[in-house]
C-alpha cells in the first residue's frame, strides 16, 4: 500500500494544527511586547547648569533629574520634584481616567504625560523599574504550573503509553485477524496518530497564558498560579480596613454652619490649614483645592499646643480648635451631634471667631468609593466578606456599616491578625485577605489567598499571592471571577482532550470495520490536528463576565 497520500496530508495538517497553535500562545504572550514597547528609548536628561540632552535610557542612574514635556511617555520611574500634570497610566492599571500629579508624587515608567511640564528624579533603573517587575511577574506566572496543568501533564504523558500500547495491540490483532500485513500497519499507524497527546498537553498551559495575560491588562498581576487557581474555592475574603476599603488619608465628611455659610466656613479652615502639615489639616486641604477656594491672606499664625490653631485672617481672631479646648473654654456647642459624629468614629474639629462658633468640620478616613460595590457583588457570587482591623470598635463597626459588611472583627494587634486568619480557617473558612501594610504581610501569607493592595508597601506585596495594581476592592471580584473562569476552560479544554481520544482511539483501531467505518492516517491526521484547534480556540475565548 502507498502511503503518499496519507503522509502528504498528514504533514500539511500538522503543521497547520501546529500553526494555529503557536499563533494562539504567542497571541496570548504579546501582553509582555506590548509592556516592553511602552518605554520610550530617550530622556531629557537634566545637567547641573539646567541645560537638557537627551541621553538612553539604559544610560539613567538613580539620582539623575529628568524633564517630561507635554504628551510624551515617561521614561523611567521616579519622584516628582517640579511641575504638575495630568498623566494616563492605563497601561499599568486598566484605568482610562488620567490621574492627577504634583510635587513628591511618584511617576511610572511607560505612564504618559498629559498637559504639563514635568521634572522628576530618578529612583528606579534596569529591573527594578515597576514595568520590568509587571513583566518578570506576567512572565514567571505564565511559566509556572498549576495544579490542573500537572495533571494534564501527568495524563499526556500515560496517554503517549496509551498510544503506543494501542497502536502495537492494533497491529498485532488484524494480522492475527486479516493476515494482511498493509491494513495491520494503516490501522496501527492511524491509532498512533490520532491519539497523539497535543490536546491534552495544550489544554491547560494555553489557558494560563491567556489568563495570566487578561489579568495583566486590567492590573491584576499574578504571582503564584496555584493559589490563583484555587481562589475559585474561596467563600470568605478578609478585608483590612486602612488603604484598603479606605483611601488611608483624612478627608471631610460633615460641614455644619453656625453663623456663617458652609463656603465662607471652609474657606476660613482652608486658608488656615494650608499652613499645617497634619493628616486632618491635609483633608480640609485636599476639600478646599477640590472645590477651587480662594485663600485669604492670614497673619500671626501660630499653634494652640495640643488643641489646635489659630491666625488674624482679614482682621478676624479665627481659631480651628478640638473638642477638649471648647470644653475647656467652656464654649457651648450641640452635644447630641458631637457625639453622633464621634460614635461613627469622625473627628471634629470647631472653627471659632474669637469665642463664638461659627461651625465645625467632620473628618474620617475616607471610604473607597468603589468598596460597597465590591462586598455587594462578592456577595451575590457567594463570597462572604469579614472587615479585620487593628482601629477601635466603633470607627469600625461605622465603615463596616457603610460598605455593607456584618461581621466585624476590630482592635486587632498586627500579630494577632494571622491567627485570626487561623481561626476563620478552623471553622472550615476558604480565606482570602487583602491587606497593603506590613502589619498584614503575615495575614497574607497565612491566607489561601494574599491579595495585596498595589499602593501598600513592598513587604506586603512580596508575601502576596495576588497584587492589585489599581488598589480597587472591585478587583479582588475579577480576581475570583477570573479564577472560576480559568478553571472553567481548564475543565472544558480537559473534557474535549479526554473525550476526543477515547471515542477516536478505538474507531482509528477499527473496532466499526465490519460495520463500513474506517479512518484513514490522513482523516486521522486531520481530526488530530482539529481537537488541537479547538482547544486553541477554545482558551482564546477565555474572558470576564
Amino acid at each position: 500500500m502507498i502511503f503518499f497520500w496519507e503522509l502528504a496530508t498528514l504533514v500539511v495538517i500538522m503543521l497547520l494544527g501546529h500553526w494555529i497553535e503557536m499563533k494562539s500562545v504567542m497571541g496570548a504572550s504579546k501582553a509582555l511586547d506590548e509592556l516592553v514597547k511602552l518605554m520610550p528609548e530617550t530622556a531629557h536628561l537634566i545637567s547641573d547648569n539646567g541645560e537638557t540632552t537627551d541621553i538612553l535610557v539604559k544610560d539613567l542612574k538613580e539620582g539623575d533629574v529628568v524633564l517630561i514635556k507635554p504628551g510624551e511617555k515617561v521614561p523611567i520611574d521616579g519622584i516628582i520634584y517640579d511641575g504638575a500634570s495630568s498623566v494616563n497610566e492605563s497601561m499599568i492599571t486598566g484605568e482610562s481616567v488620567p490621574v492627577e500629579k504634583g510635587k513628591n508624587d511618584e511617576i511610572i515608567g511607560g505612564s504618559i504625560n498629559g498637559e504639563g511640564i514635568l521634572k522628576f528624579k530618578v529612583n528606579r533603573v534596569g529591573d527594578q523599574t515597576f514595568l520590568s517587575q509587571v513583566i518578570k511577574m506576567v512572565r514567571e506566572a505564565q511559566e509556572s504550573k498549576s495544579n490542573t496543568q500537572r495533571l494534564a501533564d501527568t495524563a499526556a504523558k500515560w496517554l503517549f503509553y496509551i498510544a503506543l500500547t494501542s497502536g502495537t495491540i492494533t497491529f498485532i490483532v488484524w494480522m492475527a485477524i486479516s493476515k494482511d500485513l498493509n491494513f495491520a500497519i494503516e490501522r496501527a499507524v492511524t491509532v498512533m496518530i490520532i491519539s497523539c497527546p497535543h490536546a491534552l498537553g495544550l489544554a491547560t498551559p494555553l489557558v494560563t497564558a491567556v489568563s495570566t495575560s487578561i489579568g495583566a491588562k486590567r492590573g491584576l498581576l499574578i504571582r503564584d498560579r496555584a493559589a490563583f487557581e484555587n481562589a475559585r474555592k474561596i467563600n470568605s475574603i478578609v478585608f483590612d480596613k486602612t488603604g484598603t476599603l479606605t483611601e488611608g488619608e483624612f478627608g471631610i465628611t460633615d460641614i455644619q454652619e453656625v453663623s456663617i455659610t458652609k463656603e465662607e466656613l471652609l474657606t476660613l479652615a482652608y486658608s488656615i490649614e494650608l499652613n499645617s502639615e497634619h493628616p486632618i489639616a491635609q483633608g480640609i486641604v485636599n476639600e478646599g483645592k477640590k472645590r477651587n477656594l480662594e485663600r485669604i491672606e492670614l497673619t500671626d499664625y501660630q499653634n494652640i499646643t495640643g488643641k489646635g490653631l489659630m491666625a488674624k485672617v482679614s482682621g478676624r481672631d479665627i481659631r480651628i480648635v478640638s473638642p477638649g479646648y471648647m470644653r475647656l473654654e467652656n464654649i457651648s456647642f450641640d452635644d447630641e451631634k458631637y457625639e453622633k459624629l464621634a460614635q461613627e468614629g469622625k473627628t471634629v474639629v470647631f472653627v471659632l471667631e474669637g469665642t463664638k462658633l461659627l461651625g465645625y468640620l467632620a473628618l474620617s478616613d475616607i471610604i473607597r468609593d468603589s468598596a460597597k460595590e465590591a462586598v455587594a457583588t462578592l456577595l451575590n457570587i457567594g463570597v462572604e466578606s469579614i472587615l479585620l482591623t487593628g482601629d477601635n470598635k466603633r470607627v469600625a463597626a461605622y465603615v463596616g456599616e457603610r460598605v455593607g459588611i456584618d461581621k466585624v472583627i476590630a482592635e486587632v494587634l498586627p500579630k494577632e491578625k494571622a491567627s485570626k486568619i487561623d481561626e476563620l480557617q478552623v471553622e472550615g473558612r476558604i480565606v482570602g485577605m487583602t491587606g497593603d501594610g506590613v502589619n498584614d504581610a503575615p495575614s497574607l501569607a497565612k491566607a489561601d489567598l494574599g491579595i495585596a493592595i498595589g499602593a501598600g508597601t513592598d513587604v506586603a506585596i512580596e508575601t502576596a499571592d495576588i497584587i492589585l495594581v489599581r488598589s480597587n476592592p472591585l478587583d479582588v471580584v475579577n480576581i475570583l471571577k477570573l479564577s472560576r473562569a480559568t478553571y472553567k476552560k481548564m475543565l472544558q479544554n480537559l473534557a474535549w482532550a479526554t473525550a476526543y481520544n477515547v471515542i477516536a482511539i478505538p474507531l482509528a483501531a477499527g473496532v466499526l470495520y465490519n460495520q463500513g467505518i474506517v479512518i484513514s492516517p490522513a482523516l486521522g491526521a486531520v481530526l488530530m490536528s482539529l481537537s488541537t484547534v479547538i482547544v486553541s480556540v477554545n482558551a482564546r475565548l477565555l474572558k470576564i463576565d
